[in-house]
């Protein structure tokens, strides 16, 4: 009898490309995650508790992190989002505050406040941005320490949040080589949630491919980023560039399992071609 997966399908039909490993939960802050598969990171931009339970249960198994975004963590009644970060992190899944929060912290002079709370939300990571303001590198490399020092995952961010915000190849460089150094996991591309006019993506959200060609040719090793896509055919664009097997971020809770399906070649977009000409000739010969 032919193996089954634990849904009861054909292990070749839930994942035709063969190239997703189950999920791993878990971890230690500060561990990298090169060579591990690719992760998704979810934008919630105000979902109730009953919309991000049907997630969960849709969707878990496929999400990485779930990002509360910008300052919504603060506008929630304290009941509903303990439920929430419990929800996310009984299955596994990371969640943390938008990294706008922490820049509204900084700029307010409370980060020991804001890391206080995050801490007995339930939270388990953080992000570290300067979308919006500016912060010194010192300043960086501290709030990624702190964030370690109290046991939380650190992803940051390069890039401004302004419209027309272009990539600076060596900045980029500079910055995400510093972030590794001092412990952070991922360094997210900026690309906000409309994915519209900033960092990677044009005025019409299509994928600056030069751009993207100088990274790849810049970094040795890709891993250790994660890439704002919040647009289906920015999904699209990256996983065919990239590998099926690039993170992603802002993904929009519908769309994970959408994007989950085109990671694994169980949408038209990224369908095996070598499969679909095998499965034609086959065809022929049977008429």
């Amino acid at each position: 009898m032919e193996e089954t997966s634990r849904t009861g399908w054909h292990p070749l039909l839930c994942d035709p490309i063969g190239e997703r490993e189950p999920r791993q939960s878990g971890g230690t802050s500060g561990t990298a995650v090169h060579g591990e598969r690719g992760k998704t990171m979810v934008i919630d931009k105000g979902l109730g508790l009953h919309a991000f339970s049907d997630l969960i249960a849709t969707s878990g198994d496929y999400i990485d992190c779930i990002k509360l975004g910008f300052g919504t963590s603060t506008l929630y009644d304290e009941e509903l989002l303990t439920s929430k970060i419990r929800l996310a992190r009984s299955r596994g899944i990371r969640i943390m505050p938008g990294g706008t929060l922490l820049e509204a912290a900084i700029r307010h002079g409370v980060t020991s406040s804001f890391l206080e709370q995050v801490c007995k939300l339930g939270y388990d990571t953080i992000e570290v941005s300067d979308g919006t303001i500016e912060i010194s590198r010192q300043t960086r490399t501290e709030l990624i320490r702190q964030g370690l020092a109290q046991g939380l995952f650190v992803y940051t961010e390069y890039g401004k949040k302004a419209a027309g915000f272009r990539i600076d190849l060596e900045m980029l460089a500079a910055t995400a080589y510093a972030d590794w150094t001092a412990g952070a996991e991922l360094v997210s591309i900026e690309a906000r949630e409309s994915g519209v006019g900033v960092g990677l993506f044009d005025h019409n959200g299509q994928c600056n491919d030069n751009e993207l060609e100088q990274i790849r040719s810049r970094f040795a090793d890709l891993d250790g980023f994660m890439w704002e896509a919040p647009l289906r055919h920015q999904q699209l664009a990256l996983l065919r560039s990239l590998g099926f097997n690039v993170h992603l971020g802002n993904i929009q809770p519908a769309d994970v399992l959408t994007l989950e399906a085109m990671r694994r070649g169980l949408r038209s977009d990224t369908f095996p071609l070598e499969a679909a000409e095998v499965q034609e000739e086959a065809f022929y010969y049977m008429i």
